[in-house]
């Protein structure tokens, strides 16, 4: 019975000791790092983007919805290739199609892997009960979404079809 409760306590520090705020990521065909530290005290909305995905006009709505919270706002595009190669072969390529076809400007990571054996730490974080804390999550498809709320904590999970300006999103912003 001690030994259960000496495990039981440390899976608890485990969670929480995990912070979305350790993690670091380069920026889209840049030099810089993105530290998820400097987005304290913000929502931060990481979405798996692709530039040649039915789900890729939901870049406008994610501009849209950035620009109208940004003070309290993080929206995150981490574009990945793993769903059909729907994403662009280089990273000036995918920055590009983003500025010129959809004025994005929120900030957006190298290509990472969201699933697999080579899943990013990020998501590993984001896809895994017992670092995010709130449940285990499938990547399924380009353009899943994860809400972290302004303390670094993990609150919501949603699927492709979930559209960035759609109640089940806002309602979480308000």
């Amino acid at each position: 019975m001690k030994s259960i409760i000496i495990t039981l306590l440390i899976s608890i520090c485990a969670i929480s000791d995990s912070s979305i705020y350790d993690f670091s990521i380069e920026a889209l065909d840049s030099d810089e790092t993105i530290h998820l530290s400097d987005f304290k005290g913000k929502k931060i909305l990481f979405v798996n983007v692709a530039s040649k995905c039915g789900f890729t006009p939901q870049y406008k709505d994610l501009q849209r919805l950035y620009e109208l919270n940004k003070d309290h706002l993080v929206i995150l595009g981490l574009p990945c290739d793993q769903f059909a190669g729907q994403e662009l072969n280089q990273e000036s390529l995918i920055k590009e199609f983003c500025s010129n076809n959809y004025q994005v400007t929120f900030p957006m990571t190298t290509v990472i892997d969201v699933k697999g054996k080579n899943q990013h730490p990020i998501y590993q974080w984001l896809t895994q009960k017992d670092k995010n804390g709130l449940d285990d999550f499938k990547v399924s498809w380009n353009f899943n979404k994860f809400l972290v709320d302004e303390n670094g904590k993990l609150i919501a999970h949603f699927d492709s079809k979930v559209n960035p300006l759609n109640e089940e999103i806002t309602k979480h912003l308000k």
